[in-house]
């Protein structure tokens, strides 16, 4: 991907972020991760160039090879895959910026354990399945409030920063929009979180309309 592309793909998607985001509010801000997993050290360094700052990777071994590769440049990396407990170390001894994917307290525990031991702090997000669908991962939304505050309460190495869902799998706009919804109105009632993160590049304005304020972008920036 050359530089004039990767310009074109940016301006496109905070284009449509502003439009997004200003049919909620003037005063709403949103933060646009770029997902990188598909994607080589060489292309993130050319959307970097042209101006985005955040990327997100799904594989702690894809995470460590990028970030080496790319150590010359201040890019703040996001873990938004799967965490494995058997992993855990290694993604802490990466240090991303923010970890999207605590989708069980049981997990939340072992992190915990594990940061208190190598005395370290980790932002987080609490993963919510809003759709219920079994193919995804995510505490349910009737008990996520009280994960969250169990988590705030008893992990005192983990800094909960906010919520995350990934939009329900439909081609219902309603079914997808009614997903975000949930989600957004249990970021509401969690104390003190800052992150509603919500939308891919498939349904971000939506998502944003519906009150996300991060977003993970792909295939609109990486084409």
């Amino acid at each position: 991907m050359n530089q004039q592309q990767a310009i074109i793909n940016l301006d496109t998607v905070i284009e449509k972020i502003e439009q997004a985001r200003l049919k909620l509010s003037k005063h709403h801000v949103v933060q646009l991760v770029g997902v990188s997993k598909y994607s080589t050290s060489n292309d993130i360094k050319t959307v970097y160039e042209a101006g985005q700052r955040a990327f997100g990777e799904n594989k702690i071994q894809d995470l460590k090879q990028k970030s080496k590769e790319l150590e010359d440049i201040p890019v703040s990396w996001h873990f938004i895959g799967t965490l494995q407990k058997n992993k855990i170390n290694n993604l802490i001894d990466l240090n991303p910026t923010l970890v999207h994917s605590l989708d069980s307290f049981d997990l939340a525990l072992e992190l915990n354990k594990k940061l208190e031991a190598k005395n370290k702090k980790m932002n987080c997000l609490l993963q919510i399945n809003s759709a219920k669908e079994d193919t995804k991962s995510g505490v349910m939304p009737e008990v996520a409030i009280e994960i969250y505050n169990k988590i705030k309460k008893e992990c005192p190495n983990i800094n909960l920063k906010g919520v995350m869902s990934i939009g329900a799998y439909s081609n219902d706009t309603e079914i997808i929009k009614q997903s975000f919804v949930t989600t957004n109105e249990i970021f509401k009632n969690c104390k003190n979180a800052t992150i509603c993160s919500m939308g891919m590049s498939s349904d971000f304005e939506l998502a944003i309309q519906c009150g996300s304020n991060m977003i993970r972008v792909g295939s609109a920036l990486f084409k």
